[in-house]
């Protein structure tokens, strides 16, 4: 057992224990603070999810210890096992998008028949937010029944959930920063072996959250680079960063039978932070979230071929969160 479950797991019970505890006095203080800033209540909403927040997390630590006590103590054979785990990490993603939807008065709409049910296939999903990450779960893994395998980044080992359950299922936690990226292509190529139809993996392309900070910062590091086709490239992209082609070229080469499903949403983009929560970005927004499935026979063959693909589509998913953005900006100026 790594070294960071024995701080994790007490830890998040400690918070949990001492957060619930503490409510008595933190519950009057936010109303007031509330009631200063008159914002509908978001102090409190957000005091409210980090309780929901730490009470699934101890649930999910719960349930992953009994499914041990159940293999080692009782016998359960290894496909149930992880069937099992898959069914527990999408309740626990799908309960807690849940609560930030009612927590926080979200709509959500969603667009696209991408026959989500029918493995195998990439799912390439945008990330603006922490809470857009929970959307794999509430939309595909939940109520159709995929298994999906996720790429992530290895971070979010430090929440004991995702660190326990995680490792137990075909999941990859990738270092960012690492100098041996053939490494961390070659364990994402991993989680291509026996695919079947009811499997999926999911990937950010971008490879870390959007926000105009990173985009500014990408063009920087382009211009510096000298590499003015790519510069124009990610100059056309307001509101997705450039793809980061090397692991979803890998899955494509180690997945040959996988379609690919493009997963574009706005809705989160104010809220890529915890201080923009907190000033209340995410309270009523619409979330808007759309599937476009491609056929594997659509895919192009070969590197370069499919470098281009990949940055064509990614530029479809800025184009309709650009279209999403200017509708709702009309649509405030016209009311």
């Amino acid at each position: 057992m790594p070294v960071r479950r024995f701080i994790t797991i007490p830890g998040y019970i400690i918070a949990w224990t001492v957060w619930l505890g503490a409510a008595p006095v933190w519950l009057p203080v936010v109303i007031v603070v509330d009631m200063v800033r008159r914002n509908q209540g978001v102090a409190l909403r957000c005091a409210v999810l980090v309780a929901v927040y730490l009470t699934y997390e101890i649930m999910g630590i719960a349930a992953s210890a009994g499914l041990w006590v159940w293999k080692n103590l009782l016998g359960i054979d290894s496909e149930r096992w992880t069937d099992v785990h898959f069914r527990l990490e999408a309740w626990w993603g799908t309960m807690l998008f849940h609560a930030v939807v009612r927590l926080f008065g979200l709509r959500l709409e969603v667009e696209g028949d991408a026959d989500l049910g029918r493995g195998p296939y990439l799912l390439l999903l945008r990330h603006t937010s922490t809470a857009d990450t929970l959307l794999a779960s509430a939309l595909v893994s939940r109520p159709y029944g995929l298994r999906l395998r996720y790429v992530l980044k290895r971070e979010l080992l430090w929440d004991p959930c995702l660190d326990i359950v995680g490792n137990r299922l075909p999941n990859v936690f990738v270092d960012r920063f690492t100098d041996d990226s053939a490494r961390e292509v070659s364990r994402v190529r991993e989680l291509a072996r026996d695919l079947g139809t009811r499997d999926g993996i999911l990937i950010y392309p971008e490879g870390t959250r959007f926000s105009q900070a990173k985009r500014r910062r990408a063009l920087d590091h382009l211009r510096e680079n000298g590499d003015a086709k790519m510069l124009e490239y990610a100059e056309s992209l307001a509101f997705v960063l450039p793809p980061r082609p090397g692991g979803l070229l890998g899955l494509l080469e180690a997945a040959s039978e996988a379609d690919v499903v493009v997963c574009a949403h706005t809705g989160f983009d104010g809220a890529a932070s915890l201080a923009q929560i907190w000033k209340g970005a995410l309270l009523h927004q619409v979330i808007r979230v759309q599937f476009r499935r491609i056929a594997r026979d659509e895919i192009p063959s070969g590197r370069d071929a499919r470098i281009a693909w990949i940055l064509e589509e990614w530029r479809r998913v800025g184009d309709w969160v650009e279209h999403q953005q200017s509708q709702e900006l009309s649509g405030s100026g016209t009311q």
